[in-house]
């Protein structure tokens, strides 16, 4: 048995893995889209592989680093299996399509800059019509039954509490000698004591272990220091110099834990009257997606939702659909809390709110969540000024 990795494998983002048994049967392990400006978002978002001949892909989880090549694999001949969980398929039919048009919408801005320099357009990995093809692949998974691929290769997915739906999967896959090997391939792997979700499931003993490690050299603060953290931050920006804080989050989990912390500040009357924007049509979809999804909640959450209703709605909370109510956030002076996709700040509405909020020293940019060293919330992480933006420098005057 081969293993070939074709992404996050000495980078982050990306996540591609090629399975490639005794007995011919080729599984990919992830079909991640790499997020960042570098060439390597060119050499990394492609199929280095023929499509047609995958049998199946095992996807742990539907984060765009992890799923967002799916429609291109799809679009390259792939016509095999995606297997997953149910709530993992329920947040790809949100993702992939979303993933789809934003490609087309923020092209628009960036090949608007390339023809005025006289540079060729650049065309989208996919559209949406791939995105829809890979939706048709869907198989989902039960996690409490072993899944048998070929009578060769048997998988069991366990809950691993990184987002909704993320698995471990356990791969045993038998070898022309009649002898068997064990692979475990984690994904992502959540933390205990997550504020929504059930604590990761141990897996089965495996020979080998596929683990990324983004923060494999580091630990953790506590998650009881993220609220009162954020208030401090909240007054601060919003209170004392009435500026708006900017928050670049994922729109599965990261974005509900927000919600969460802000919601129990709220109950506890500690959160100052000012609006919160949850300025993502996908963020908004993703929630009502966990919302229903709460077989995968913690005791803790639900017992807050027992006595406190919907923990992703209080007082003063918008969440924006329209664009041109979008666009009126940035023309309000008012001070507010404005969370946006995407997490890394490389595509979506939060770029543009960046852009825009970017040259006033009010002004608060909250990097909540890992953000490639290259691209737009890693260099303002990082203390880059200028930061191109759209095709265009600006200078960084917000926090």
């Amino acid at each position: 048995m081969d293993i070939t990795f074709y992404g996050a494998a000495g980078t982050v983002t990306g996540s591609k893995f090629l399975l490639d048994t005794d007995f011919g049967t080729k599984v990919l392990l992830d079909c991640g889209m790499y997020q960042g400006e570098t060439n390597e978002f060119k050499v990394t978002n492609t199929i280095p592989f023929d499509a047609d001949s995958i049998d199946c892909v095992l996807l742990s989880h539907a984060h765009i680093d992890h799923s967002g090549l799916l429609p291109l694999l799809v679009k390259k001949g792939f016509e095999g299996k995606i297997y997953c969980t149910k709530s993992t398929a329920d947040l790809l039919q949100i993702m992939l399509i979303d993933s789809a048009h934003i490609q087309e919408q923020d092209l628009k801005y960036v090949n608007k800059s390339r023809q005025q320099r006289g540079l060729p357009k650049i065309e989208p990995l996919y559209s949406l019509r791939d995105a829809l093809g890979a939706l048709d692949l869907i198989h989902e998974i039960d996690g409490c039954k072993v899944l048998n691929i070929k009578d060769e290769l048997y998988v069991k997915a366990f809950p691993n509490g990184h987002i909704l739906g993320s698995v471990t999967y356990h791969i045993t896959a038998k070898r022309r000698n009649k002898s068997q090997t064990s692979i475990a391939f984690t994904g992502d792997i959540g933390r205990k004591n997550d504020p929504i979700l059930n604590d990761p499931q141990p897996f089965t003993q495996a020979d080998y272990i596929i683990c990324e490690s983004t923060y494999g050299d580091r630990l953790h603060a506590p998650y009881t220091d993220t609220e009162p953290h954020l208030l401090n931050l909240i007054y601060e920006t919003c209170v004392d110099k009435k500026g708006k804080i900017v928050i670049p989050a994922f729109s599965v989990d990261r974005t509900q834990e927000l919600i969460y912390a802000i919601d129990r500040l709220e109950s506890e009357g500690k959160l100052p009257p000012i609006k919160v924007y949850i300025d993502s049509p996908m963020s908004t979809k993703a929630t009502k997606v966990m919302a229903k999804h709460q077989e995968e909640f913690n005791p803790n959450i639900i017992e807050y939702i027992s006595k406190d209703g919907d923990p992703f709605c209080f007082k003063n909370l918008v969440y924006v659909a329209d664009i041109e109510e979008s666009k009126a956030i940035n023309n309000d002076p008012s001070p507010a809390i404005i969370i946006s996709a995407s997490g890394m700040a490389e595509a979506g509405r939060v770029k543009h709110h960046i852009k825009n909020l970017i040259s006033d020293s009010r002004n608060l940019f909250l990097m909540v969540g890992y953000a490639t060293p290259d691209s737009l919330a890693g260099r303002l992480k990082a203390g880059k000024s200028p930061v191109k933006i759209f095709g265009e420098y600006y200078e960084v005057k917000a926090r």
